[in-house]
């Protein structure tokens, strides 16, 4: 209504105006994209015991509070994860987390990560180390299996009557063929779909990838036009805490019950946008299975002056992760499936997640505010149950079930991601094309001094994605459509020569 009264005004004082002779003034060229509003301040507070450390690394790299929150809830969720399946509205599901933090290069998001991984990462170390002697040993006893096998196979096939069936009672009590100890990694960064099976097959059956540069997964092998669709089916088969189906020419078809896997992929900006705005992702139900948040840049604020440092914070979440790590998951020995036990919701938690998600159902019906987000508001009230159910198990991993207090926190938590969501909505329309108008016209008002620019230009000193001569005219073209630029007739005289093709610059008033 204000915005309809602020333009009826302006139509009535450009009638005065006109009547009075004030000449008209343009608007001029407008930004290609629209400028994203600042999101919602994270509710830190919510994060319940990882608070802390939260804070303590936000102190320390002055970095948006939402990094190092998205890290500390995503390397949580690995190490609970094999434990205990959550109770929600729709039945159990696994405690996994799928995080992705969008923040531009320079932003922290490594040095915000390390010190909520460095548990993590020794962990593996170590585990890595008993692996190489168990390996070495278990060499040995697979030698001495394979040399006693051959010689009873080539007994058996000597052999007639009852000598024969001999030979096959030994084959039968030398018993199945050692395995090779899994790999004590819990984590990966890069996976192809066939990796990522056949390490949850081998390896640990709770797995988290993690990466600081996660386009290089998102524009990776297993992401591509041919791959694309099973990883994604893959990725939410885990999530969902469904087996793994795979089928391979020489291995056959296989089936893996019980195994998880937590997300968390810090991306910039730019492949952000064309992540978010692939139909398959979405379509799918991939990306609405992520907390995402995209948060207001602390660049140019972080004064040394301003540094703080909490090593006893960072030292309990260590601590905690650990003891973690280091106790046993309840799986089957044989076939390393998870067992996990089921964690209920304490009745007044169940009833406070039960009125969070009618609230958002009524906001997705025609014209609600969540209507636009549709697959990720379905999904929200069972996000809220993982975080609670995260948070619930870090502060004590024997817990039976959801207290109020830890699904006040999750209902916090995913009301806020549910915000982001709806803010970021608008900007997974943005093509790649418009995506490098908008850099070189950035570039242009703020960086190139003269009125008027060549394609030689954009490639030799313009944006890095724009150094190839297709982009760059591709590029000058979106911007001459929208009024950014003018292109001038051919011979025009530009810096002492005349041009067949150079456009001047309009700098919008």
């Amino acid at each position: 209504r204000l915005e309809r009264c602020l333009v009826d005004e302006g139509r009535s004082g450009m009638t005065n105006h006109s009547m009075q002779g004030t000449p008209y003034r343009s608007e001029g060229p407008q930004p290609l994209v629209r400028e994203i509003p600042a999101g919602d301040v994270y509710p830190v507070e919510a994060l319940g015991p990882l608070r802390g450390a939260v804070e303590a690394v936000q102190g320390m790299t002055q970095a948006p509070m939402a990094i190092p929150a998205q890290s500390a809830l995503a390397v949580a969720s690995l190490a609970v994860q094999g434990f205990a399946n959550v109770q929600t509205l729709g039945g159990e599901r696994p405690l996994s987390l799928y995080a992705l933090t969008i923040a531009q290069s320079g932003e922290r998001k490594s040095a915000c990560d390390a010190p909520l991984m460095a548990a993590l990462r020794e962990h593996e170390r170590e585990r890595s180390q008993a692996q190489r002697e168990a390996t070495e040993s278990w060499m040995n006893t697979h030698a001495v299996w394979k040399v006693e096998r051959d010689q009873i196979l080539k007994e058996t096939q000597k052999s007639k009557g009852e000598k024969r069936v001999a030979a096959q009672v030994d084959l039968d009590a030398l018993g199945r063929e050692p395995e090779a100890p899994p790999s004590a990694d819990r984590t990966v960064s890069e996976p192809t779909f066939e990796g990522l099976t056949k390490l949850l097959a081998q390896g640990q059956p709770s797995l988290g990838l993690f990466s600081d540069e996660g386009g290089q997964f998102l524009g990776g092998h297993a992401m591509n036009n041919e791959n694309r669709q099973k990883t994604l089916a893959a990725f939410n088969d885990l999530w969902q805490g469904n087996a793994i189906r795979r089928t391979r020419s020489g291995d056959g078809h296989s089936t893996l019950f019980g195994r998880r896997l937590a997300v968390h992929l810090m991306v910039q900006p730019s492949v952000a946008r064309i992540f978010m705005a692939d139909p398959l992702a979405v379509d799918t139900g991939f990306l609405p299975r992520f907390l995402i948040c995209e948060p207001q840049s602390t660049i140019g604020s972080r004064l040394q002056a301003n540094t703080t440092y909490d090593e006893l914070a960072l030292n309990t979440f260590s601590r905690r992760m650990r003891l973690i790590l280091e106790a046993e998951m309840p799986m089957d020995a044989d076939t390393r499936e998870l067992r996990p036990r089921v964690l209920e919701l304490a009745p007044d938690a169940r009833a406070l997640v039960a009125a969070f998600a009618d609230a958002v159902e009524q906001a997705q019906g025609a014209g609600g505010s969540l209507a636009h987000i549709t697959g990720t508001a379905s999904k929200v009230a069972e996000q809220a149950c993982r975080i609670a159910g995260v948070l619930t198990l870090w502060r004590d991993l024997n817990a039976t079930d959801v207290p109020m207090s830890a699904m006040e926190n999750g209902v916090a938590l995913a009301k806020f991601y549910l915000s982001e969501a709806s803010r970021l909505a608008s900007a997974a329309v943005v093509s790649a094309e418009i995506d490098n108008a908008e850099r070189l016209r950035r570039w242009l008002l703020e960086g190139w001094p003269e009125p008027e620019v060549l394609v030689r230009d954009v490639v030799q000193l313009g944006p890095n994605a724009l150094r190839e001569t297709p982009k760059a005219r591709a590029a000058l073209g979106i911007l001459e459509k929208h009024g950014w630029l003018v292109a001038l007739e051919a011979g025009t005289v530009v810096r002492g020569a005349a041009r067949k093709e150079a456009w001047r610059v309009l700098r919008g008033g």
